[in-house]
């Protein structure tokens, strides 16, 4: 996989989390470790795809 595919990817991921994390704050049956975890998530990948640009220039 090419790194602009796999940049591709992993935003794809980014928007998917925040979707899903805008989900669940809506709903307030939500639990708060689980919009923490979405949270967790986003930013993992957030910092991948930092890393990736950062080392390809």
């Amino acid at each position: 996989m090419s790194i602009e595919a796999h940049l591709a990817t992993l935003e794809k991921k980014h928007f998917a989390l925040e979707e899903e994390l805008h989900d669940a704050m809506t709903r307030p049956s939500y639990e708060d470790e689980a919009i923490a975890e979405i949270k967790r998530r986003k930013l993992r990948i957030k910092d991948e795809i930092e890393k990736i640009r950062s080392s390809a220039n």
